[in-house]
């Protein structure tokens, strides 16, 4: 169990982190080395990153419930296979070991930093294909990609965001701020479903949960008062460059 100086420090990397996720996305690339960090094992500290952070994402979709209105059948069909892609994802990080999932944490991080480095070529490719107004819409397939995607959510979680928005704009055709607000739904329900399932499990740690609770609602806060003054792609790169050298650290240290 973490100490009070070890809380301190999990308490300002989820701080930064809510700045983060308010501004850029990312957050998990620092909140999970620090648990790691302050002696929690890779998989508990997974399961606690999860649980602490769910409360983030009722922010962000309430926060665009209004550009959900009339997407009510999309989300009839995509929400069930999300939490059903959370579950497995969830069920699956227990069943790996802690052995196994310390060797997977630098390929993971690396994939998470990597696809928030491309994010902004997501985006630009996404409305692209929006613009072209494809015929023979893949809208019917929306939940199969999404499901996937959330297994992947649940598993580990970092760069979520960037997997669903693409997955979205492969298959519907609508604006990216409908599109975002689904993507935001989607991660409201794979990480609700992996960390009620987590609740369960005996690896959260509570402690850290509620620190990590209370710093990322603050961060979130001032991330929404910083934005406009610091450029988001200016703070994005800052946390794929800390997920590289985070990734290298665990690849050095084995």
């Amino acid at each position: 169990m973490p100490g009070g100086l070890d809380l301190i420090f999990v308490g300002i990397a989820a701080l930064a982190a809510g700045v983060v996720n308010a501004l850029a996305g990312g957050g998990t690339l620092i909140t999970f080395p620090m648990l790691t960090l302050v002696g929690i094992p890779a998989v508990a500290a997974n399961v606690t990153n999860t649980v602490a952070l769910c409360p983030g994402y009722f922010g962000g979709t309430f926060a665009q419930r209004n550009d959900l209105r009339g997407q009510e059948k999309r989300l009839w069909t995509i929400i069930p296979a999300s939490i059903v892609g959370g579950l497995i994802g969830g069920f699956l990080l227990l069943q790996t070991g802690e052995k196994l999932f310390k060797d997977l944490v630098p390929y993971l991080i690396l994939l998470a930093s990597g696809l928030l480095a491309m994010q902004d070529q997501i985006r630009a490719w996404i409305m692209r294909r929006l613009s072209q107004h494809h015929k023979g819409s893949l809208e019917k397939w929306t939940w199969l990609v999404t499901g996937t995607a959330s297994i992947y959510g649940g598993y580990f979680g970092a760069g979520l965001g960037v997997i669903l928005i693409a997955a979205l704009g492969l298959t519907l055709e609508d604006s990216l701020t409908r599109l975002n607000a689904l993507k935001q739904s989607i991660s409201l329900a794979t990480n609700l479903a992996t960390a009620i399932f987590f609740l369960f499990s005996g690896q959260v740690v509570w402690s850290a949960v509620l620190v990590m609770a209370v710093g990322s609602l603050i961060g979130g806060t001032l991330g929404g008062k910083l934005a406009g003054k610091i450029k988001p792609s200016t703070l994005r790169w800052t946390v794929v460059s800390i997920g590289v050298i985070v990734s290298i650290i665990y690849f050095v240290r084995g």
